[in-house]
């Protein structure tokens, strides 16, 4: 069975829209693109080393694989041993799509319809994790629907005050575990967190007979 595993990078109030570059993503007046460069470090170049560095397929929204299939493919080989764009135009590419026939990028498979229904199918199937990456809207169905088994967080230290956010209102209740975190010198959280079950709650009400 396979593991779903959300990786993003966030801002401290939970938008994740168009951290790679300012025209990633304009849609709603976003005029904050490529917030995450600033704070790319060595810590931050090994965390996403680390997080592609086992077997995985990208599980992506249509928007973001449009901003991938535009850009990966044109990234030459430079050679390196680690290359993400090697891997990236490689491996399996799951798409949510209402244009299958439009899917040109090597080793791209369109989810169909009922989208939540093919992710779910899919991770009863042997292979590895399925991967996320930015994808909101879908990300945000796989939370409603409990799909995800783990969140690989790279929180930066900023406010964005608006933008597509990671977890929407419907987001399923879940617990998870923290298990990693770091911090990068230039302040960003690196955190991976594996899902635990139900919501555990409580009380700090005084019992009956102390009340």
């Amino acid at each position: 069975m396979r593991k779903l595993i959300v990786a993003a990078f966030i801002s401290l109030d939970g938008v994740m829209q168009a951290p790679g570059g300012p025209q990633e993503d304009t849609s709603g007046g976003f005029s904050h693109g490529g917030w995450i460069v600033p704070y790319a470090d060595e810590v931050f170049g090994q965390a996403m080393q680390a997080l592609f560095s086992q077997p995985f397929a990208l599980l992506l929204g249509r928007r973001t694989y449009d901003i991938f299939a535009g850009y990966w493919p044109k990234v030459k080989d430079d050679g390196e041993e680690f290359s993400i764009a090697n891997l990236f135009n490689s491996v399996p590419k799951y798409v949510a799509t209402h244009s299958p026939d439009t899917l040109a990028w090597h080793n791209s498979h369109a989810l169909g319809g009922d989208v939540t229904g093919a992710v779910r199918a899919l991770k009863q199937q042997d292979g590895p994790a399925l991967l996320t990456q930015g994808s909101a809207e879908l990300v945000q169905q796989l939370l409603a629907a409990g799909l995800v088994d783990e969140l690989q967080l790279l929180t930066q230290p900023l406010l964005l005050g608006h933008g597509k956010r990671l977890f929407g209102s419907d987001a399923a209740a879940a617990a998870f575990t923290l298990q990693h975190a770091q911090v990068s010198p230039k302040g960003v959280l690196i955190a991976r967190y594996m899902r635990a079950g139900e919501v555990q709650t409580g009380s700090f009400e005084l019992p009956p007979e102390q009340a």
